[in-house]
């Protein structure tokens, strides 16, 4: 379905049962991020704040659930996008024999016709309210966290064209706030609004962008979906609601905007203008972005609708509401992965903890040796799947959404000597752990059952772990900087252990791991994983996340073979130049602070939103503090 407006959604969310209204003056400065950390932690409702001290509601957490996403696609479950996708693809490379084969497919080109975006002359809501001496400062823009370079538009949909083709992009790129009418323009090298500026700067030209917020939810969805290039946001937006999406020209520059968005910010960067230092942002691996150059953004006219309200997220330690939409992707473009790319693909999951790119698995039909890596090798070439960091493939007899059996199927079928594979490419921008900046390692796991030609020739023993917990104290005596190890995965016949150390020289952890694989105690431990001495070993969602985030896998992977055996340890500690020889800066994790926590925990009865919920970010500020940042 299609939404007439943003508050048509919003009016779909509350008949669902699904928004909290807050009438309570709440600040856009930390406060509304604090709250909404809470709630989305929580599986929580959307929530639309009316009192921001601002002349415009602000509604976030909108698409924070299955079911909200589902609700903003229009659908009762993603996979029936998938579905639809997977039949249209299928019907238009079909065999087409005779001419009447060929005249069936005109109703579905009629069809396809009718998403196409059209642009329109007539009267706009986006444009009921023209402001030409524009200031920014009237939204109620966020600052999510404390540590932030400042107040930060996170939703935007940046509309830019090719100067060369006149194509469309809708990129989704965070705007610092520097002034009432400067932001940031925060795209990073390897997206398409970046590539558009690269081709005006070529060309000497100003470049003219237009910022939508709002407007039917679908639109939003788009501009974060992995297209292709050159493959119109609209386009995916028209087909998601089942009708073409109006365009309108702006006031001030040569760019089209959805006509029924709720506010539309117009302006230009001058590529040949000196860069602006924008950031830190707490972001969405969990840590903050580091700050660095970007484009100054101007802007010339903002336009809105009479009663406009403005959306916006957070994002964080996982898991938030973009989450949900990296589920959207993952179920949507399966389709067209399995039909264009990778025909053995059955299935896919992207964990949570692995912020959308650091962990992907794969199922696949195998019918062949070596598929698993032709597997690695399509995937990694293929657009944005050039992120992920950790890909995991598995055949037919594991079920990829249910993790233990996952864990389960990996200790089986993978020969640790053999069936891990290393290779290097480009790394997201926002990737902390690798040694160069976007450029790192990729670690691929083959945990398919094998064909005989895949088979190492050296049979591994599987030995069972016991009495392993009762050695533990002798083995911190004798290993003084391990502070904490978590043994429960062995109770599961899954021989890995977890290590919390406190790290105080250089190689540290890969001769300790050295040490430890030849000590008697640990003859049935295949792998271990190691941490900073304040991660709390017992929470296995939060170690993975801190394991995906903080390895670059290559250099983090150490081996130790022992007795017919391979083992296996990684990395997963902050780096740093005085015991890692890192010399990038590594960030600092996202956590919310004191005096934040302590004004939400007093008005909260206020809000009307529930019973109390305490911070999230209680469990991680000592971790903060420890690195260095004050409160």
């Amino acid at each position: 379905m299609s939404y007439k407006s943003l508050q048509h959604f919003i009016e779909k969310l509350e008949s669902a049962g699904e928004l909290i209204r807050i009438k309570e003056y709440v600040s856009p400065i930390l406060e509304i991020a604090e709250i909404t950390d809470r709630i989305s932690k929580h599986n929580g409702k959307a929530l639309l704040f009316e009192n921001t001290g601002k002349p415009f509601p602000l509604l976030i957490n909108a698409m924070g659930s299955y079911k909200r996403i589902c609700l903003a696609l229009g659908v009762k479950d993603l996979d029936d996008i998938a579905l639809e996708i997977e039949k249209l693809l299928k019907e238009f490379s079909s065999p087409k024999n005779n001419l009447l084969d060929k005249l069936k497919m005109l109703p579905k080109l009629s069809q396809m016709s009718s998403w196409m975006p059209k642009q329109t002359n007539i009267s706009a809501v986006c444009q009921e309210v023209i402001l030409r001496e524009p200031d920014i400062e009237t939204l109620p823009i966020l600052q999510c966290w404390p540590f932030d370079g400042g107040k930060f538009i996170t939703l935007p949909l940046v509309h830019t064209k090719d100067p060369n083709t006149g194509i469309r992009n809708v990129g989704m790129y965070r705007m610092q706030v520097f002034e009432n009418n400067i932001c940031g323009m925060h795209w990073h090298l390897h997206k398409g609004g970046a590539k558009h500026y690269q081709e005006y700067k070529k060309a000497g030209k100003v470049m003219p962008i237009a910022v939508v917020l709002g407007g039917d939810p679908v639109y939003t969805y788009a501009a974060t979906a992995p297209l292709p290039e050159n493959i119109d946001e609209y386009m995916l937006a028209g087909f998601l609601r089942k009708k073409k999406v109006e365009l309108v020209k702006c006031i001030t520059q040569d760019i089209e905007v959805p006509s029924d968005a709720d506010f539309v910010i117009e302006g230009y960067v001058d590529p040949k203008e000196e860069l602006i230092w924008e950031g830190p942002f707490g972001d969405h691996t969990g840590y903050y972005s580091l700050p660095d150059w970007y484009p100054r953004f101007h802007i010339t006219c903002i336009t809105h609708k009479e009663h406009a309200v403005y959306p916006a997220t957070i994002v964080g330690i996982p898991p938030q509401e973009d989450a949900w939409i990296g589920k959207a992707t993952e179920r949507i473009f399966l389709a067209p992965i399995k039909m264009t790319l990778c025909p053995e693909i059955t299935d896919m999951d992207m964990p949570v903890e692995g912020v959308f790119h650091n962990i992907v698995i794969a199922k696949i039909n195998k019918t062949y040796a070596g598929q698993a890596l032709k597997v690695m090798n399509a995937l990694w070439g293929a657009g944005q799947m050039m992120f992920n960091k950790i890909l995991i493939i598995v055949d037919q007899t594991t079920d990829i959404h249910n993790y233990k059996a996952l864990v389960e199927q990996m200790v089986k079928q993978v020969d640790l000597s053999s069936d891990i594979h290393f290779f290097a490419g480009p790394m997201d921008v926002l990737d902390h752990a690798s040694t160069n900046f976007a450029y790192g390692s990729k670690m691929g796991i083959d945990a398919t059952v094998k064909f005989p030609e895949e088979k190492n020739s050296i049979v591994e023993k599987n030995v069972i772990a016991i009495g392993f917990k009762d050695k533990i104290e002798a083995i911190k005596q004798k290993y003084p900087e391990i502070k904490a190890i978590n043994h429960t995965l062995l109770s599961g016949n899954i021989p890995a252990v977890f290590i919390s150390i406190e790290k105080n020289r250089q190689h540290q952890v890969k001769e300790l791991h050295s040490q430890l694989m030849n000590e008697e105690s640990f003859n049935s431990i295949r792998c271990v994983f190691y941490f900073d001495s304040e991660v709390d070993l017992s929470d296995i969602q939060d170690m993975v996340w801190r394991f995906a985030n903080n390895i670059d896998p290559k250099r983090d992977t150490y081996f130790v073979n022992s007795e017919n055996n391979t083992k296996v340890g990684f990395d997963a500690t902050g780096k740093t130049l005085e015991f890692d020889n890192f010399k990038r800066d590594w960030p600092n994790i996202v956590v919310m602070d004191d005096a934040t926590i302590e004004s939400i925990d007093k008005k909260w009865d206020k809000l009307g939103i529930g019973a109390f919920i305490p911070s999230p970010s209680l469990k991680y500020r000592d971790q903060v503090t420890k690195k260095g940042f004050k409160f």
